[in-house]
């Protein structure tokens, strides 16, 4: 389900979580207790990081919710790059196609830039309201 007022990186990172779904529902079953199963979590955990580091707040008297908002963040970035791994292995041992890894990989970059540029606001944003003059 997408919703209107999610974050661009939400939204794609849910592209991202459809597309696994689909694909790995169709991947042998010898694979599904091993790559199937630890895709699809990966993926599922960087929505929930995604949404969970949105609900923080970043601003002045806020310090503790930055901290947690750029930890949660964090983790969905690994996820992502963790995502990108099991992918590469799962083609390298057929549990998915070429073009699917193809696809898996771009969609997994557009959420890490997006992720990053989110990531890099927040800080500048923290910056402006440490300065003395803010």
């Amino acid at each position: 389900m997408k919703n209107s007022s999610d974050l661009t990186v939400i939204t794609k990172a849910k592209d991202l979580c459809a597309y696994i779904m689909t694909v790995t529902e169709k991947s042998p079953k010898r694979f599904r207790f091993t790559f199937v199963t630890r895709m699809q979590n990966l993926a599922l955990d960087v929505i929930e990081y995604l949404y969970r580091a949105n609900d923080l707040r970043v601003g002045k008297g806020r310090a503790g919710e930055s901290e947690q908002r750029l930890e949660f963040q964090r983790k969905a970035m690994t996820n992502l790059r963790l995502l990108g791994y099991f992918a590469m292995l799962a083609t390298e041992q057929k549990c998915i196609l070429p073009k699917q890894f193809e696809r898996i990989s771009f969609l997994s970059t557009e959420c890490m830039n997006l992720l990053g540029a989110w990531m890099n606001s927040d800080k500048k944003r923290l910056k402006l309201l440490a300065s003395p003059t803010a």
